[in-house]
């Protein structure tokens, strides 16, 4: 996924927080995305591995920077890796930037405590799995009556073809995550 700064570049198949919650993180907005930024280069400096094209994305414009949407997600590419840290638990951008920090900052503790090896695997997590290029959600799915399109005709889509693409009953570990994601940028999109 190409992430741009806005409108908010949400990680295809993470889900949305419900419940916001006002938190006890106290930082401005242009403190929290400093600690971001100094955060990530100190993680790159620290794992001896190069880090680039760091994006915060968000709906914050120059003129409104409490949108109805809180939610910021920081793309990157780290190790040849394209990871997001998205968080949109708490009421406002701000808060939820700091967060950012924080996990970033939890990364580097793993970072010293454990090993690049143990930061790799919990970078996993933050791993954007979109579909393969040409199929949407519809396609995979296999939703075609647009007009019946609903949560659960999407359920029941995932459910059912979960029975052959799960790797315990024979498909794979690829095909359950197309399938994953199909289902949540569904969901996702018929909330909108």
């Amino acid at each position: 996924m190409s992430a741009q700064a806005y409108p908010l570049s949400w990680p295809p198949g993470f889900p949305r927080s419900k419940y916001r919650e006002g938190g006890r993180l106290k930082a401005n907005y242009d403190t929290a995305l400093k600690n971001v930024q100094m955060s990530l280069r100190l993680f790159a400096s620290e794992s001896g591995k190069k880090l680039d094209h760091a994006i915060m994305s968000s709906n914050i414009t120059l003129t409104h920077n409490a949108p109805a949407d809180p939610g910021v997600a920081v793309w990157f590419v780290w190790d040849g890796l394209q990871l997001c840290i998205a968080v949109d638990r708490y009421d406002s951008p701000a808060k939820n930037l700091q967060a950012i920090h924080h996990i970033i900052e939890a990364r580097r503790t793993e970072l010293r405590h454990g090993t690049l090896a143990l930061v790799r695997a919990t970078f996993a997590g933050f791993k954007a799995l979109p579909a393969p290029p040409g199929k949407s959600w519809r396609d995979i799915l296999k939703l075609t009556d647009l007009s019946r399109i609903d949560a659960t005709a999407i359920e029941s889509a995932y459910r059912n073809l979960s029975k052959t693409a799960h790797p315990d009953v024979g498909g794979s570990a690829d095909a359950m995550a197309e399938l994953n994601n199909a289902r949540d940028t569904a969901l996702r999109e018929i909330a909108a």
